[in-house]
């Protein structure tokens, strides 16, 4: 039975001579596997050029349950990327939330919150014609409401630490060493409460922006099982030097 939906590509995977194996976090099944043949012949209907780290898709797909890997019928990206392509910030901002994004999506079922939140994020981004240098700071903890962690605000006056593991404010630093400072704490919040569209008001130096974007990668580790290691952020800290 064919069905439409939307999609965001987490991953491409080469298969054989000329198919591949796309992950797709789709709006009306979740994550899904589809192999797609021929994708490298000239006049393929489905290019490899469709099927980028976060590229998004309206999709017609066969579904079946219990099936490890699906078939697509018609694919097409929607909206196409003005921007994200031709840009070394966005599309170095792009990979690494794609990382982030493969290991930490688990959902083999239906979410439609945390879909479109990725998906107008991510179409929002595109638009905007100058990259934010801590959008993906912002995308994340914003994010992690969706995943169900997201720090805890309230009670926080005279609450001078932060605690990662716990995700909530403390009067005096845990035993363990995974915990934020008041300054680097009201930074975490304000990205984390402020809107896209206001971002670029939060002034981050590089220095600053690394301490942040690693207190981020732990807050997931902790909070995330399996997570593993982020290796797409170093090189993204170098673009953005």
């Amino acid at each position: 039975m064919l069905h439409k939906t939307r999609g965001i590509v987490l991953k491409t995977t080469l298969y054989g001579e000329g198919s591949v194996i796309v992950q797709v976090f789709t709006e009306k099944f979740g994550i899904q596997s589809y192999i797609i043949n021929g994708v490298k012949k000239p006049k393929a209907k489905i290019r490899m050029n469709m099927l980028q780290p976060l590229h998004l898709l309206d999709m017609v797909v066969y579904h079946k349950t219990n099936t490890s890997l699906q078939r697509i019928s018609e694919l097409r990206t929607s909206p196409i990327f003005r921007t994200i392509p031709y840009d070394i910030i966005k599309s170095s901002i792009i990979l690494f939330l794609n990382e982030v994004l493969y290991k930490s999506i688990r959902q083999q079922h239906t979410d439609e919150n945390l879909f479109s939140f990725i998906f107008n994020a991510v179409s929002w981004f595109d638009e905007c014609e100058m990259a934010d240098t801590s959008f993906h700071l912002a995308f994340l903890l914003k994010l992690s409401r969706f995943l169900g962690f997201a720090p805890r605000t309230e009670n926080k006056n005279g609450q001078n630490y932060f605690d990662l593991q716990e995700g909530e404010f403390k009067s005096m630093p845990p035993v363990h060493p995974h915990f934020m400072n008041k300054t680097e704490a009201d930074l975490f919040i304000s990205l984390f409460s402020t809107p896209f569209e206001k971002i670029n008001e939060i002034k981050l130096n590089n220095s600053t922006r690394r301490i942040i974007v690693d207190k981020i990668l732990i807050f997931y580790t902790l909070h995330t099982a399996s997570f593993g290691e982020i290796r797409s952020h170093q090189i993204l800290e170098d673009v953005l030097s």
